[in-house]
């Protein structure tokens, strides 16, 4: 079965195209350069080279094919150009759609985020909740403006549209964003520690729920993938264990964090690139706790316990020279 996939060089995206390669599915992808095309074609993908904006590259890429993964994505909390943010995520989302209708299609599974959800402070997310109607972040408006694009468009062209929502990604492969702060832990004796909660899905648990969704997934709806919600402490604890090693994190105090909102507002444009910001430092505070059963009920998704998570990630920043430190055996 032919798929057309976007965002095949990044990170979940990367790992879905090596997955449906391995699973012989022939793979069609949208990427922005011929840089990008040459990397695709060594792992046996077909590459169009385009982007969002090009539905006609789009439609003909998807022509033959059954289902579309639209993995494409900006995912920055601290975004420096916010209108190309919502182009990317809320646009980018009708284009893919009414090209996959055009071409077509029977179906596309989108990649939506656990940040579109919405719950309030210390409530649980699940499919179903309701959105607090407070954003914590122009990453999470975007994202919940473009599950809505999404389904509208498939609604008004009579195609088949299911949410993904992971929560935090780790595993091999990943260092940026969140994964930064596992890499600080497994890096530290002494880790400066925010009090936050955190749910996190294996990186090969989300690709699983991508395919299990285009499979058996039910139109219109959504599927959370979160295998574990845990708090920092949590997070240190397994990390020293499966290190084999003593950490003992300083506790930022929150009350800390919050009197720097101001100043995060206000220095994130000039400090570390703009990665402080008003919007990080909400979403920090606010945490996330999901609940990821609907995914093992209704698809049949496995999660991986974290502690394993940990191991195979340590081993991948061992062998890539980003931590010193090596698990004892």
């Amino acid at each position: 079965m032919a798929v057309f996939l976007t965002g095949g060089t990044g990170f979940i995206g990367g790992h879905l195209l090596r997955r449906l390669l391995r699973d012989g599915r022939d793979v069609r992808a949208l990427v922005r350069s011929e840089g990008a095309a040459a990397e695709l074609l060594r792992f046996g993908a077909e590459p169009l080279v385009g982007d969002l904006r090009d539905e006609g590259v789009m439609r003909s890429g998807m022509a033959g094919s059954e289902i579309v993964f639209h993995v494409a994505g900006l995912n920055e909390p601290c975004p420096r150009d916010l209108v190309q943010m919502y182009r990317v995520n809320v646009d980018g989302v009708r284009s893919v759609v009414r090209s996959a209708a055009a071409a077509g299609v029977r179906r596309v599974v989108m990649t939506s985020s656990v940040a579109a959800v919405g719950e309030p402070a210390g409530a649980v997310a699940r499919e179903d909740t309701p959105h607090s109607g407070e954003f914590l972040s122009h990453y999470a408006r975007s994202k919940f403006l473009g599950e809505v694009a999404g389904f509208e468009e498939g609604e008004r062209h009579g195609i088949e549209v299911v949410a993904v929502l992971p929560s935090s990604v780790q595993g091999p492969g990943r260092d940026t964003g969140s994964a930064k702060i596992l890499r600080y832990a497994l890096s530290s004796s002494r880790p400066l520690l925010i009090d936050a909660t955190l749910s996190i899905v294996d990186i090969d648990d989300c690709t699983a729920g991508h395919l299990l969704a285009a499979e058996r997934g039910e139109a219109g709806e959504r599927y959370l993938l979160s295998g574990s919600s845990l708090t920092t402490l949590d997070v240190v604890e397994v990390i020293a264990e499966v290190t084999d090693r003593e950490i003992h994190p300083i506790r930022v105090p929150r009350a800390l964090l919050r009197a720097a909102m101001p100043v995060a507002a206000l220095a994130g444009p000039w400090v570390g690139r703009g990665l402080v910001c008003g919007d990080m430092v909400r979403t920090l505070l606010h945490g996330h706790r999901v609940d990821g059963s609907r995914a093992e009920r209704e698809l049949g998704l496995v999660y991986t316990p974290f502690p394993e998570t940990v191991v195979r990630t340590y081993h991948w920043f061992v062998e890539e020279g980003l931590v010193n430190q090596s698990l004892r055996s």
